[in-house]
């Protein structure tokens, strides 16, 4: 899968939990709420006034270290 801004929470989160770490420690400590499920990457990041393309490289390379 590749994971883009325009992911939803709820995609990415299936498709591997340990991406929740890293949105955890970005300060996106909301997410098992069911409202961020639908929100893609993006919106989840500009609502807590988050960098999404930082948060997207971290999500990669995890992905690409696992």
């Amino acid at each position: 899968m590749e994971i883009t801004k325009n992911t939803t929470m709820g995609e990415m989160l299936e498709y591997d939990r340990g991406i929740a770490v890293i949105l955890m420690q970005s300060g996106m400590h909301c997410v098992g709420c069911p409202a961020s499920i639908s929100e893609t990457l993006e919106e989840a990041c500009m609502v807590h006034g988050i960098d999404s393309d930082e948060v997207l490289a971290q999500i990669k390379e995890y992905l690409a270290n696992k």
